[in-house]
């Protein structure tokens, strides 16, 4: 009998540490996401931690943490067009494609959301469409974003030669408002298999 107690014990310090009355870091939240406040006291814009978060590869936390900014900004298009691009990295594609169709209704210049939308519907196999939506992405962006470019010319290239893509091992890129891109292979199943 004597052998439990160091188990038991262990189990009441784990269940003690997990309660609301636990020690927590300061600005830690409910301890399961990424802080939404710094040292300072402030809070940390939701939309900054989903973006490292995504670049990071937690695509999931990055979702809940889009979630959080659009708690604290409302869903304007910058935060519609952040949970859009999570859902499509999460390979939730007609959720994304629903959530970009909104953004570019929000804001019909707005250069990300229109991109990312032509990547879910490239994901969806809707080519005429998805290009189309890089052509308007493109010209609001006056042709400088290298990746709307490639990602529009991979577009043509599919709708002359449907298995353009298998022959090529392509990439499509998807972008985000500040510069960051991440990019995004054919479908999620490909990133496995890698």
């Amino acid at each position: 009998m004597s052998y439990r107690w160091p188990g038991i014990i262990l189990v009441i310090f784990a269940l003690t540490a997990c309660s609301p009355g636990g020690q927590r870091a300061p600005g830690d939240g409910d301890g399961l996401y990424a802080p939404s406040v710094d040292g300072s006291g402030e809070d940390v814009d939701g939309l900054l931690v989903g973006h490292r978060l995504m670049a990071s590869g937690e695509y999931e936390l990055a979702l809940r943490a889009y979630y959080r900014a659009a708690a604290d900004q409302g869903l304007n298009v910058d935060v519609l067009s952040a949970i859009g691009s999570a859902n499509l990295r999460l390979g939730r594609l007609n959720q994304a494609e629903q959530i970009l169709r909104r953004a570019v209704e929000e804001d019909q210049t707005f250069v990300p959301a229109w991109n990312n939308l032509g990547v879910v519907l490239m994901e969806l196999n809707q080519i005429p469409e998805a290009e189309r939506v890089f052509h308007t992405a493109f010209a609001l962006d006056n042709g400088e974003s290298a990746a709307i470019r490639d990602n529009l010319r991979l577009a043509l290239a599919k709708m002359d030669n449907p298995d353009y893509d298998q022959e090529n091992n392509t990439q499509f890129a998807l972008v985000r408002r500040g510069g960051g891109e991440y990019l995004l292979l054919s479908t999620p199943e490909a990133e496995n298999e890698q």
